[in-house]
């Protein structure tokens, strides 16, 4: 019998956090330590590595879960085991998935479709009717949402689904009133003029077909019964002369252009084609938008102001009701997609897995948090001479500056407690916190991690300086864990080493402010009789402006460039 084990998840500080990549699939085969799945929290990302070596014969998790400690991600066969036995899967079969296995989405986001958009026309008014796409210019487009699912009745030009090209939205909607017995497509799939995208039973039946006695040809040409049509509908061609009605007063086939944005659920957000694309361009759901238009239409000022106040204020709109996507339903704009090789010769190369991974965090920080930076130059002369004097006497310990600059840190937190604090989702309430863990951005050769200094405020400079060589060499050697990164105050960025004047450095959420370091240089500073040679450190505060007002933020800079200056204050 084979010896299946299970791949569980470690200490991950005792938070579900979600699983954003899994690296392995069934049947792959693994080392031990060999990575399996990537977790990231807040503050860390963190990979799953395998316990042991062998294969995988089950994984327990897909992207999106959440996970916490001791859950079970994958089922690993042991090497040396006898192999499991395969799975029994079903022959595919032939006819189209039923809308079963498909994602239903919500009537609300429906999107109008543009007024020259052609219903497709319907053989029989009742029985089995093939719902196809209409003539859309003979270029395939992608299905963006499937409004309806097998067993809704539908009314006749009711919205069933939405395609969307490069330059256009619009929405196919039913040939005849109805039940959907089958859906033919899925979202994401591209169809193109005339494929079967569904199946629809008209009402009747197929006998109530037979039995049906057209009614006598119009007595006007051109004119037919057709579904009520809203003063903002555009004008629809009028259908031949004599069209064939049946008894029911519906045409058997639709003379009427469609336009979406009449028929539309009761609940759907009421926005043109263009708006919603540009609304799409920004991320922002059109549901959580309030129209100021007649009617409770949805403008594009709607969407711009709704982008404002939402990047102002930094409250969720979810905590009014909604339900939005991720970043408070923002998002950056579309990448611009440009053929670099057209220009030269140019060469390719993947983005490091941690600058990926934190693309999204610092994308969120920068739009959700209005950053201000304050800039101070502290003298740290004297500093610097006690500091390598202190090396000479402990050639065994690495002291860098950087532990002088975490003492001056707390001192200025405690001075000024509001920069130990963080601001909540919605923005109304503060934490503030009566412990000083400082986090400390360390360069790797993947990228920025920002391990943290625990209770910094009870160790002294030797200890701090042991710390921090011991947390730098495990960033190094990607050995931190999630816990080494969590439950930071307050952030330090510091590039002295590599150079620099001065930068305006991200905060790190849901802190409320960062220092950035620069490289410190020798400057004449006037001292009331003369100038003199300083060696001068550039400070870059950024801080949450909802939080922290100009004049405070001055002040803490003030104060950290003054305990830099004169060491002796750090013993107070």
């Amino acid at each position: 019998m084979a010896d299946v084990k299970e791949a569980r998840v470690p200490d991950i500080g005792g938070k579900a956090v979600p699983v954003i990549e899994i690296m392995v699939k069934v049947g792959d085969r693994v080392e031990k330590d060999q990575s399996l799945v990537t977790l990231e929290s807040d503050k860390a990302t963190m990979e799953v590595p395998a316990p042991f070596a062998g294969v995988i014969k089950e994984l327990k998790v897909k992207v999106g879960d959440e996970v916490d400690e001791g859950a079970v991600i994958a089922l690993v066969e042991a090497e040396g085991s006898a192999p499991a036995e395969a799975p029994k899967t079903e022959a595919p079969k032939a006819e189209a998935p039923k809308a079963e296995a498909k994602p239903e989405a919500p009537k609300a986001a429906a999107a109008p479709a543009p007024a020259a958009a052609k219903a497709p026309s319907a053989s029989k008014a009742s029985g089995p009717i093939d719902v196809k796409v209409p003539d859309i210019g003979g270029k395939p487009v992608p299905i963006i949402e499937i409004m309806v699912k097998v067993g809704d009745r539908v009314e006749k030009d009711q919205s069933l689904m939405t395609l969307e090209s490069d330059k256009a939205t619009m929405d196919i909607p039913a040939p005849a009133a109805g039940v959907i017995k089958e859906l033919k497509v899925k979202v994401g799939d591209e169809v193109n003029d005339d494929d079967l995208i569904a199946i629809l039973e008209g009402e009747g039946g197929a006998a109530a077909s037979d039995d049906a006695q057209p009614a006598p040809s119009t007595d006007k040409p051109g004119v037919s019964e057709a579904p009520a049509i809203a003063p903002q509908r555009a004008a629809a061609p009028a259908p031949a002369p004599n069209a064939d009605v049946p008894a029911g007063g519906a045409p058997r086939t639709p003379p009427v252009a469609f336009d979406a944005s009449v028929i539309m659920p009761a609940n759907a957000p009421y926005a043109s084609p263009a708006v919603r694309a540009f609304a799409r361009e920004l991320g922002v759901d059109v549901a959580q938008v309030k129209g100021s238009g007649r009617g409770g239409r949805i403008q594009r000022e709607d969407v711009s102001a709704y982008v404002k106040q939402v990047m102002t204020s930094g409250v969720s709109p979810a905590s009014a009701g909604g339900t939005v996507a991720a970043g408070n339903g923002l998002s950056l704009l579309p990448w611009p997609k440009v053929d670099f090789s057209k220009f030269g010769e140019v060469e390719e190369k993947p983005l490091g897995r941690i600058p990926k991974i934190s693309a999204a965090n610092l994308s969120r920080n920068w739009a959700m948090i209005p950053h201000v930076t304050q800039f101070e130059d502290a003298d740290i002369t004297e500093l610097e001479s006690f500091r390598k004097k202190l090396g000479e006497e402990n050639k065994d310990l690495k002291i860098t500056p950087l532990v002088f600059q975490i003492k001056a840190v707390v001192a200025a937190l405690k001075k000024f407690p509001t920069f130990n604090a963080s601001l909540d989702a919605s923005g109304e309430m503060l934490t503030l916190k009566k412990y000083f863990h400082i986090g400390i951005a360390v360069d790797t050769p993947d990228g920025l991690v920002v391990p943290v200094i625990r209770d910094a405020d009870k160790k002294g400079l030797l200890e701090l300086a042991a710390e921090l060589g011991e947390i730098s060499k495990k960033a190094r050697e990607k050995k931190l864990t999630a816990a080494d990164m969590q439950g930071g105050c307050f952030s330090i960025s510091s590039l002295g080493g590599i150079g620099g004047t001065a930068f305006t450095p991200i905060i790190n959420a849901p802190e409320v402010a960062i220092l950035g370091v620069s490289k410190a240089a020798m400057k004449p500073v006037w001292n009331g009789k003369e100038f003199a040679p300083r060696l001068m450190l550039p400070l870059s505060l950024s801080y949450d402006h909802r939080v922290i007002d100009g004049a405070l933020a001055a002040r803490f800079a003030v104060y950290l460039a003054t305990q830099l200056g004169d060491i002796r204050r750090l013993l107070l």
